[in-house]
């Protein structure tokens, strides 16, 4: 579960650290808060950009850590495994992100690592469920994904969408050259013929262009050159004062010098090391400017050299390695020109071969979605009549469709809110307050089904009220049972569902807005529900009827 979530510097957050507890995890407080601004910490810890206008005002980075505790960290063990990052020790996993102006800085367990690691970790840590992100049910990819995730047809899926990759291939490449125009088809071949020839004729390659650049400096300044090498050679062993000669005194000194000196005879030896030394550097000289070629004939091969690099370059690309992958690209496209109709011919026995496998993969596929697309009809009706739908049906329809990346068939989720109405297509739905429940009653069936160890919740009881709140909040708390969920509302029915209870609030200081967070109990946490049911003004029977939702909510809790 997410035990620690600590906030420092963001927006108006000063400082929070939140211990979150396992069950439902309820957080109020009035309009404008900063409620959300929690659930905002967490999507930047999974991932999410974030900008330097997020620090608050006056400071120059903002910080945010979660602490996770696992019980089975064999998922995020796995994504850590494939980022080449140490597991979790002890199912402890501490996830941190600081950012600056100039900066971000992402950590996992004190390793640093990139946004794509932190959104991988969060795709196995949590469920996030936003205000509006309920209208995504109402797309069929993500009805899809629902159905697939609830038959756990997951590797199914990946392995028809291998078959169907490969088919898409074939279908782009015959497509590649079907888009040949025919017009001009003759100048074309003569144009591309005529660059590779000029290209392979040159033998370019980026070690001889830079030996011909090298060489021909060289040639260009040859008397400085060779200047310089004479006024070296001379200094090293030639000249009658050279370093050879005076090193060589010196070493004779030394040897003398050891009859009365016994450390003389090492000097002696080093000094000889030195005299090597300089032989040998000055024959290297000698060696280099002898070898150096500077007639008229190498220098103008040399010149023209040069010049035919920076044609090319000025013709076709700016660095050989670019005009040498033009120059493969010219052949692929010399050969497709020149045996198309051979090419589409092969490509097309492949390519219906290809559909016949995909359409047969996927067809195995729709049969095993079949099989569970009544169950999970049937959960999810059973989970809207808890959610005061007491006649409402849920259906799921497959039907044929032409080979996609998901399958070949296409997904319709209908409802039926009412006795006596017609199945409609989920999209039809106008309430807000429908599909949000619909929605809770999805994530109630899949969170028996996944692994995913935290939910959150962000205002999903939005746009319903009285009875069906109660329902809401009665939903939350059975996912609770199994799963650590957190949620925000503003509706005192789903509030005291919660097994722990958190309210947020703000304040000014010295011309500053802090936002605070404290977890409720006893008296404080009564009032916090009357201030939801009646406002600031705490009255009497807003205190005595928040005292009775929180008596009948927990004598609930102790039957589940």
């Amino acid at each position: 579960m997410l035990n620690h979530l600590n906030i420092r510097n963001l927006a108006l957050v000063d400082s929070v650290s939140i211990a979150f507890e396992n069950g439902l995890n309820v957080i109020t407080g009035e309009t404008g808060a900063g409620k959300s601004l929690l659930i905002g910490a967490l999507r930047l810890l999974l991932g999410e950009r974030a900008d330097k206008s997020m620090i608050r005002t006056g400071e120059t980075s903002c910080g945010i850590e979660a602490v996770f505790e696992l019980d089975d960290s064999s998922d995020v063990n796995a994504v850590l495994e494939e980022y080449g990052l140490p597991p979790c020790e002890g199912g402890l996993l501490i996830i941190r992100r600081t950012l600056s102006e100039n900066s971000s800085k992402n950590l996992v367990n004190d390793s640093p690592v990139t946004l794509s690691v932190l959104k991988a970790l969060g795709d196995v840590l949590v469920d996030m469920h936003g205000p509006y992100d309920h209208q995504s049910l109402l797309k069929t990819e993500a009805q899809m994904e629902v159905l697939d995730a609830f038959g756990d047809l997951g590797n199914d899926r990946a392995a028809y969408r291998e078959i169907y990759n490969r088919f898409q291939t074939l279908e782009k490449r015959l497509d590649e050259l079907s888009k040949i125009d025919n017009s001009g088809l003759q100048e074309q071949i003569d144009l591309l013929e005529w660059r590779i020839k000029e290209v392979e004729d040159a033998k370019i390659s980026e070690e001889d262009e830079q030996a011909v650049l090298q060489e021909h400096e060289q040639i260009a300044n040859a008397q400085n050159i060779l200047e310089l090498a004479q006024t070296a050679t001379s200094g090293l062993t030639e000249a009658e004062y050279s370093a050879f000669e005076g090193l060589s005194a010196a070493r004779k000194a030394c040897s003398q010098l050891a009859k009365y000196i016994p450390e003389a005879e090492a000097w002696a030896e080093e000094i000889e090391g030195a005299v090597r030394t300089a032989q040998e550097i000055s024959s290297a000289i000698q060696r280099a400017v002898e070898d150096m070629e500077a007639g008229p004939e190498r220098l103008r091969f040399l010149d023209d050299r040069v010049a035919l690099y920076r044609s090319l370059k000025r013709k076709y690309a700016p660095t050989i390695p670019e005009i040498l992958t033009k120059l493969d690209d010219w052949k692929a496209r010399l050969n497709d020109l020149k045996s198309r109709d051979e090419q589409r011919a092969a490509l097309k026995t492949d390519c219906a071969a290809a559909r016949a496998e995909t359409e047969k993969a996927g067809r195995a596929l729709r049969r095993k979605r079949q099989n569970v697309a009544g169950k999970l009809a049937d959960a999810i009706t059973a989970e809207l009549r808890d959610l005061g739908f007491e006649h409402g049906l849920f259906e799921i329809q497959l039907r044929d469709c032409e080979p996609t990346g998901s399958g070949v068939d296409e997904i319709e989720f209908g409802f039926a809110p009412n006795a006596g109405e017609t199945m409609r297509p989920l999209r039809a739905i106008a309430s807000s307050g429908e599909i949000s429940r619909v929605m809770l009653a999805v994530k109630a069936v899949l969170a028996r089904h996944d692994r995913i160890p935290l939910l959150i919740f962000d205002e999903i009881d939005a746009n319903v009220g009285g009875e069906i709140a109660n329902a809401v909040g009665g939903k939350l708390a059975q996912v609770g049972l199994t799963h650590q969920v957190i949620a925000i509302t503003h509706l005192p029915q789903v509030a005291v569902c919660g097994h722990t209870h958190f309210a947020v609030s703000k304040r000014v200081q010295d011309g500053r807005t802090f936002t605070e967070i404290a977890r409720l109990s006893g008296e404080n946490r009564t009032d916090e529900i009357a201030r939801m049911l009646g406002g600031k003004d705490l009255t009497k029977v807003a205190l005595q009827h928040a005292e009775e939702l929180l008596k009948n909510k927990n004598t609930n809790q102790t039957v589940l």
